[in-house]
């Protein structure tokens, strides 16, 4: 069964791949990822909603619609307490410039944290809508799964694996960032990989109806 990652990031097909091997052995000759350039599918969707699990619907259902495929979309955020839960859903975008990159991100992150006493306790949190083909017509089925991370914001960045706000994310228990993770660890401990890990047991459902 051909199954459609809304993204064009070949390292989540990478991580999901490697998830659908050590949770279902038996099944991964069985689930084809692929990707929407894979397909010749084109979509910008519109990220607008107020939560992880509307933005993650929106582009599941959207381009479950035009290929006609199972499609598994994700929406993930930082979440810090001392700043009341931001930058949450708005965390792609959590910066004053339009073209902002993930640098300038985290240092306005930490900019807007100087003031506040440490630690700065953080979880990621990470929402995954997979929507699945009905009749013609008729809007695609949406199900649900999630995970999250809990750690703190460190005012260094360390490692350099990852992405976003990884190197400034401290995982306590490991004394790791997100970005010193190796991907052993990461498929254990991120929010991503847990919502996978709830993710799974839906696909394979899907592969045997």
């Amino acid at each position: 069964m051909k199954i459609l990652l809304a993204t064009n990031n070949p390292g989540k097909v990478i991580e999901v791949q490697a998830l659908i091997e050590e949770l279902a052995p038996a099944y991964r000759e069985q689930i084809n990822l692929v990707l929407p350039l894979d397909i010749g599918v084109h979509l910008d969707v519109n990220e607008d909603g107020q939560t992880y699990a509307e933005n993650a619907a929106r582009k599941a259902a959207a381009f479950c619609r035009v290929s006609n495929l199972v499609t598994l979309a994700d929406d993930s955020g930082l979440e810090v307490a001392a700043l009341g839960g931001a930058p949450g859903v708005h965390s792609h975008r959590y910066s004053p410039s339009p073209n902002a990159t993930d640098a300038d991100r985290r240092a306005y992150l930490l900019r807007n944290l100087r003031q506040q006493t440490q630690p700065w306790r953080a979880r990621f949190v990470c929402t995954i809508a997979i929507a699945v083909p009905e009749m013609r017509g008729f809007d695609p089925r949406l199900e649900y799964a999630s995970g999250e991370c809990f750690g703190e914001i460190i005012p260094e960045e360390r490692g350099s694996s990852g992405f976003g706000y990884d190197p400034i994310f401290l995982i306590k228990e490991l004394g790791k960032t997100m970005a010193e993770l190796s991907t052993q660890e990461k498929n254990r401990y991120s929010h991503r990989s847990r919502a996978l890990h709830n993710a799974v047991p839906i696909l394979i459902r899907l592969v045997n109806e």
